[in-house]
């Protein structure tokens, strides 16, 4: 029906219907309609959809099982659907509410369910006399009528009292009555409002008078009857009135959540306030929109891990298998994991530090996280905190709120099922304050071992011991973490890989993992070392390995179009045929080509994703002695520029350069890819060794590549993302890197298989840079 509703032309004037058996709605009236005629489903579904009303008219017979416009009263009443529930057994119930009287004006042809036009029935509400007396007699006989009733509902009595229109109270009380279907559907074709209320008062009247007879004969039996017994025989009653339903049935739904409560082991604090709500549940009518709300928050207590522990297993030698086996490399990470593990193992009550992984994306932060939890035999669970700018999303929204859940912590130590997981914490740097709170400042208790073992969730209003949780968080960049909470972790950065490791994660892990997510097996296709190091040097000049893994996949699925095709049976992948599968090299060796004149310097930046390269480039124009910068330059990239020019300006007389040569020039320093914003001091040394190799007509060595912050006295300060910076200049086939003498600690942070390739020249003064970089005159500026 759903599929093919869009189908079905309704016109906007007609009003579906549904015909029922033996029972009547009245206008005000909350009534619940099982159906199971395909008709009746169609219409109740549309209605649905569409967000139409349905119209409910009595069938004149009962035992009619496809009734016909022919076989249904004229006037009925116009409901809206509350709620439509489809039961196990195949029944489907709506709940609706009664709105107000129609008549049938003209059935519809040719639709798969009943629809007419119809007319609103107009009732006149008078006030004489009169009809108050009907009301005060009718509103005194239904009253007592109650007091005779068990169970009645509260909302009834409450109506009762406070409806001031006669003729919506005798409808009130025409639904109520226990007569027959046809007696109420003569009240409700009854217009004339005190005519209605007669018939209504004549059938209370009469069912008072019943009631009163049977107390009196049930005064005389009770004592026949032991409560035991009669306890019994509501229970099995309202057993059997809830199995037709098709449904369990509150009883047994609140049975269920006392039995999560009784079994959950929560803290006492936590199962006080789960008695209490569940105390609460039982006193409301399940047609209160609290209700669910009670429901779902009692849902969320039952199902959370208060006390489940998993088995923390802490083998040393076999977390560094994992750990090998995972990753290949990062032996400075991996030895720093085995000694917080060490340190677990040996005091398992300890505060342990919470990990937090810096590094460029694809260099493995994520997979570390999950392989400690294999290490240690316990869940893993991933929270990707990137673009959160709301404190609700950490702590939950108040149960005040309509849709409130708990916060994404909670929601995870659902998921894992466990009250000690490892909790990765990922994208920590990508966190953003908005006019809802700081989620950053959420995360503070959460991280903190002092406050995090009475962790409080909005919704949940109580405690949660998060202490037992080993949370790891990732970060691509660490200044962007706020300082308190970079202050609650101890970061460990992960450099970029040098072409061999990515040589050797491509062939242990990449080209299985790519085989297997595009259905090739291992003697289909093959990739040699050569084919993988022209991908790696000239398609994905990158920090991780994330762009290679795309580019293998790129391979193989070119193997899986050749195999499938039936040109080949098996693919051995070379160097000559990487060109043709994924076009002409995306990175050139451009150093000796940019630096083949005087005037340009190979200078190493940082970025979020890793170190690179970049060119600076000085030329001399007609002008009036100015300096012009360009390349989107920030202001501290600037003033380095401006303190290169005047330390340039005082080694003239050395370089034979007159000052009315200079005087006469605009210094222009442009720094290529203009559309990148480019900002920091490191790169003085560069700017400097360009002009100079532009006033000495001696071209810069293209095997040289610098960073450095320069002063005004000539000394070269330190830097930072030598790491970084190192590797950017291995990938880009530089050997020899200058860097601030002040810098030789940070040495050991570059790898060794780096560190074997790479020639470097401390420097103490920009006169060393020059010594280094500049070839001699005349010479060429190759290596």
């Amino acid at each position: 029906m759903t599929e093919a509703s869009s189908s079905i032309a309704v016109p906007e004037d007609a009003l579906l219907i549904i015909p029922v058996r033996n029972m009547v709605v009245f206008p005000g009236e909350v009534a619940h309609i099982s159906i199971g005629r395909q008709m009746s489903i169609n219409a109740a579904r549309l209605a649905v959809e569409r967000s139409r009303k349905i119209g409910v008219l009595l069938q004149l017979d009962p035992a009619e099982d496809t009734p016909g416009p022919e076989a249904l009263h004229e006037v009925g009443t116009i409901v809206s659907i509350v709620r439509f529930v489809t039961a196990p057994n195949g029944m489907h119930h709506l709940i609706c509410e009664g709105e107000e009287r129609f008549r049938i004006a003209e059935f519809l042809e040719d639709l798969p369910c009943l629809a007419a036009r119809y007319t609103l029935v107009d009732v006149a509400e008078p006030t004489d006399a009169e009809v108050q007396a009907r009301v005060k007699l009718l509103r005194e006989r239904t009253s007592a009528i109650t007091k005779l009733l068990p169970e009645v509902p509260v909302e009834f009595a409450a109506n009762l009292a406070s409806l001031e229109a006669p003729g919506a109270l005798a409808d009130l009380v025409a639904g109520f009555l226990d007569i027959k279907p046809l007696e109420k559907q003569a009240i409700l074709e009854t217009v004339d409002v005190r005519e209605r209320l007669d018939r209504v008062l004549a059938a209370a009247t009469e069912q008072l008078n019943v009631l009163e007879i049977s107390r009196e004969i049930g005064a005389k039996s009770k004592e026949k009857i032991e409560a035991q017994q009669r306890e019994y025989f509501l229970r099995e009653q309202l057993k059997t009135i809830q199995r037709e339903l098709g449904e369990e049935g509150r009883g047994s739904e609140i049975e269920e959540l006392t039995r999560g409560v009784d079994s959950a082991r929560m803290p006492p604090e936590v199962e006080k306030e789960a008695r209490r709500e569940l105390k609460r549940l039982r006193g409301m009518p399940e047609s209160s929109a609290e209700y669910s709300m009670v429901r779902t928050y009692l849902d969320w207590l039952t199902s959370l891990p208060w006390a489940v522990v998993d088995t923390e297993d802490i083998d040393i030698p076999r977390a560094r298998a994992v750990l090998d086996e995972d990753h290949y490399g990062l032996e400075k990470i991996k030895r720093r994991i085995l000694e917080y593990l060490a340190v677990r193992k040996l005091n398992p009550a300890g505060r342990s530090p919470i990990l937090c992984f810096v590094g460029p994306p694809g260099v493995g932060k994520t997979s570390l996280g999950r392989s400690i939890a294999r290490a240690l035999g316990l869940k893993f669970v991933r929270a990707s905190l990137g673009g959160m700018h709301d404190e609700a999303e950490i702590r939950g929204h108040r149960r005040t709120y309509i849709g409130a859940l708990p916060g994404s912590i909670i929601q995870s130590i659902r998921k894992a099922g466990s009250r000690n997981p490892v909790f990765m914490l990922d994208e920590m740097d990508k966190l953003g304050a908005g006019f809802h709170g700081d989620p950053s400042a959420a995360l503070l208790e959460v991280l903190d071992p002092e406050q995090n073992a009475t962790f409080t969730d909005n919704y949940l209003g109580v405690p949660f011991d998060l202490s037992k949780v080993l949370f790891v968080g990732t970060a691509n960049v660490l200044d962007a973490i706020p300082g308190p909470l970079r202050d609650r972790m101890e970061v460990i950065e992960l450099p970029g890989y040098t072409q061999e490791e990515k040589l050797e994660i491509a062939k242990r892990y990449l080209i299985d993992r790519q085989r297997t997510e595009n259905g090739l097996a291992a003697d289909q296709v093959s990739i040699d070392d050569d084919a993988l190091v022209e991908v790696i040097d000239g398609y994905t000049r990158e920090a991780g390995v994330r762009n290679l893994e795309r580019e293998i996949g790129a391979l193989l699925r070119h193997a899986a179009v050749r195999i499938t095709e039936g040109a080949v049976t098996s693919l051995h992948v070379t160097r000559d045929d990487v060109p043709g599968i994924l076009g002409a090299r995306r990175f050139e060796r451009e150093v000796q080509m940019r630096t083949s004149v005087p005037g340009v310097a190979t200078g190493l930046a940082w970025t979020p994703v890793g170190g690179d390269i970049l060119f600076v480039e000085a030329t001399a124009v007609p002008g009036q002695g100015k300096l012009i910068l360009t390349g989107q330059l920030g202001d501290v990239m600037k003033e380095s520029a401006q303190a290169a020019v005047s330390l340039a300006k005082g080694r003239l007389e050395s370089l034979n350069v007159g000052r009315e040569w200079l005087n006469d020039r605009d210094l222009h320093v442009h720094v290529p890819a203009g559309a990148i914003p480019k900002d920091g001091p490191s790169a003085g040394v560069a700017i400097f060794v360009a002009l100079m190799s532009l006033l000495s007509g001696r071209k810069v060595r293209s095997d040289v590549a610098m960073t450095g912050e320069i002063s005004l006295r000539g000394l070269v300060l330190p830097v930072g993302g030598i790491k970084e910076k190192s590797l950017a200049a291995l990938r880009a086939g530089i050997d020899t890197v200058a860097l601030p003498a002040r810098n030789r600690k940070d040495l050991e942070e570059i790898p060794e298989s780096a560190r074997e390739h790479l020639r470097f020249v401390w420097l103490e003064t920009v006169d060393d840079a020059l010594d280094a970089a500049l070839a001699p005159s005349g010479e060429d500026a190759s290596p």
